[in-house]
């Protein structure tokens, strides 16, 4: 489970119009019309082209667990994709992103500071460079510390430093234990 990964496409998904389709029928004629044909849904789903055909014709309507899994995975990840690259491209440029997080979060500063690890509950506004950041990481397909690096690296600037007014000589902070994380846009 990736918790930064998938919390950003979570955020993303708040600004879908529609619903994803939520039968297995119609999540698979979705994928049929994405895919251009039940060959390519099947070797996707790693299963038979004539299973493929008997849940697009409604004739198997109840998958099994891990397919069932791995279908909705495949259709959200394609749900209205123009609408999810307007959302990344808003957040990027004019709206920023908010992290929700309950975390253990601490610092690197010169010696004398308090710079003590402990659990805090921050909800803090990012600016759109770093919600650019986040979401061109997330895309080249960087890993969850190195989403999580950024992640403290925007905290460090924005909560912590207060965008340079206070706590200049800070060096790095730690984010670790995470309790709870959310992304809005």
């Amino acid at each position: 489970m990736s918790l930064f990964g998938d919390g950003l496409d979570a955020a993303v998904r708040k600004a879908f119009t529609r619903p994803a389709p939520k039968s297995a029928g119609a999540r698979m004629r979705y994928l049929v019309k994405q895919l251009g044909g039940t060959k390519a849904v099947a070797q996707m789903l790693r299963i038979s082209q004539r299973t493929v055909e008997r849940y697009v014709k409604d004739q198997i309507k109840k998958p099994r667990p891990d397919l069932a899994a791995r279908l909705e995975r495949e259709v959200k990840a394609r749900w209205q994709p123009q609408i999810r690259a307007r959302a990344r491209q808003k957040a990027a440029t004019t709206g920023g992103i908010v992290i929700d997080t309950r975390a253990r979060l601490g610092y690197t500063a010169p010696i004398g500071s308090t710079d003590q690890d402990r659990i805090r509950h921050l909800t803090v506004a990012l600016p759109p460079r770093y919600a650019a950041r986040l979401f061109d990481a997330q895309e080249q397909g960087a890993t969850e510390q190195r989403l999580q690096e950024l992640a403290a690296e925007a905290l460090k600037e924005v909560y912590f430093q207060d965008g340079g007014r206070r706590a200049g000589s800070l060096e790095e902070v730690r984010f670790t234990d995470i309790e709870h994380l959310e992304f809005d846009l």
